[in-house]
């Protein structure tokens, strides 16, 4: 949902040898009775609102495991650390907007390829040792596994690495992109083999699909019949939530360019949703003269001090874009 004009995300059917694009949700269907190429997201368990760590991929759960056995905070993030040094440094032909992972205090960029068995291989990089630490643990944990397994995993997950007390709200938020990211990358890879699989020509629906209509951040949010897997739609209406973000970052920063977009759809089912009002997570793009001469790590702070009391009533990421409009000018 967005003040501003966006393109509506996409449906897509996959068969054995056809890929075709709609509009407004995301459908997969099988034909077969072997498994759904892209599944649902997991079921939850009743015992608890977290995405249930069997469900995970054997490398997160192995970290998970690693990271709670550690019970000091400090231990924690030194453990972080370490991930972060250890971090294979990613090519510099790699590191270009396309790579890069939006709404970060640091520069974060993000690869992925296939492997001889299709299964998505990713590497990254940060200008930050503590951002690479949180780059590193999803690169080990969602490197070598298939699109599907992938794009299942909850970002919930990281409250079971116990990492909440050690790491800012705009750190967390910027785990959060890293791994949208991420999934967002395995779900292009298997759309473009499947395109090359399909023999679908240049002038096919899914060739005009940009990088920001490719969405897989929980919009699989039911099984239907016929196997179809139905995702969560954008009616692209700001509700209360919404409005009064918009209406109190426009009343003190006085921003010549403001959009709200709220992505909450897309995280339906996962524990920062359930049980709250539904306006959870927002993407902000913020340009206002407010944001002259202080950093990057200021300027996020400033929206997140305006919006201390949407944060303690519900509200669970925020994707944040701020400049000055000289910037915007001279990018």
């Amino acid at each position: 949902m967005s003040i501003s004009t966006k393109i509506p995300h996409p449906l897509f059917t996959s068969h054995p040898t056809k890929l075709t694009i709609f509009k407004s949700i995301i459908t997969i269907q099988r034909i077969s009775t072997k498994k759904p190429i892209i599944s649902a997201t997991p079921q939850q368990s009743s015992s608890s609102s977290l995405q249930p760590i069997e469900e995970l991929p054997p490398k997160v759960q192995e970290i998970i495991k690693l990271f709670q056995a550690v019970e000091q905070p400090k231990a924690k993030y030194e453990q972080l650390l370490f991930y972060g040094k250890n971090l294979k440094p990613l090519d510099a032909q790699y590191k270009t907007n396309e790579n890069k992972v939006q709404g970060c205090v640091s520069q974060v960029w993000v690869r992925a390829y296939f492997d001889s068995e299709r299964s998505v291989i990713f590497e990254a990089d940060s200008d930050s040792v503590l951002t690479k630490g949180l780059a590193a643990l999803l690169v080990q944990g969602l490197s070598g596994r298939p699109v599907e397994e992938i794009v299942r995993v909850s970002p919930d997950f990281a409250l079971l690495l116990g990492l909440q007390q050690s790491l800012t709200p705009s750190r967390n938020n910027g785990f959060l992109n890293m791994l949208k990211l991420m999934q967002k990358k395995a779900l292009q890879l298997y759309v473009e083999a499947e395109k090359k699989v399909s023999g679908l020509g240049p002038q096919s629906d899914l060739s005009n699909a940009s990088t920001e209509q490719i969405n897989v951040n929980g919009n699989v949010q039911e099984v239907g019949e016929n196997n179809i897997i139905v995702g969560a739609v954008d009616d692209g209406v700001l509700r209360s939530r919404g409005m009064r973000i918009k209406e109190k970052l426009e009343k003190e920063l006085r921003p010549v360019e403001l959009e709200v977009e709220d992505i909450s759809y897309q995280h339906a089912g996962h524990a920062g949703v359930r049980g709250s009002d539904g306006e959870t997570h927002f993407n902000l793009k913020v340009i206002s003269e407010e944001f002259e001469g202080k950093s990057l790590v200021k300027r996020h702070r400033m929206i997140y001090g305006l919006l201390q009391d949407e944060l303690q009533s519900g509200l669970h990421a925020l994707s944040i874009v701020a400049k000055t409009p000289s910037e915007v000018g001279s990018s």
